[in-house]
């Protein structure tokens, strides 16, 4: 049994959407992400993509959008606890979770690299 009320159904959704409206306000790179999946899926949709490549997209882009919410929590978090006073640790821990976004972006380039390009060859013949 835990000292903290449980916080129920619908309030554990709600938490959660305040947590995603919160990292699009704060974070430009997450906004940034946003909007390029928004393109890519309009694009896979002008393309025709079949609902397998659909689901490969959607896969890696929320594979980048959790990697930089939880970047964006680690910071947080190591902000607050350290108060935003230098510590070669913390910044040790910050840049491997921004190292884990750059790696989840890379390979989401890729994979689209990969769908886009057989897609667009298969216009041209």
């Amino acid at each position: 049994m835990t000292k903290f009320k449980s916080q129920g159904f619908n309030n554990t959704f709600k938490n959660a959407r305040k947590g995603f409206r919160l990292v699009l306000k704060s974070e430009l790179n997450i906004r940034i992400h946003v909007a390029v999946a928004t393109l890519v899926l309009f694009l896979a949709l002008l393309l025709k993509f079949s609902a397998l490549e659909f689901c490969i997209l959607l896969f890696v882009i929320g594979l980048v959008i959790v990697a930089e919410m939880l970047n964006t929590a680690i910071e947080f978090t190591l902000d607050s606890i350290y108060h935003n006073k230098f510590s070669r640790m913390v910044g040790m821990a910050k840049d491997i979770s921004a190292g884990a976004v750059m790696f989840a972006t890379i390979i989401s380039v890729f994979v689209g690299i990969i769908l886009f390009t057989s897609k667009l060859l298969e216009l041209l013949h």
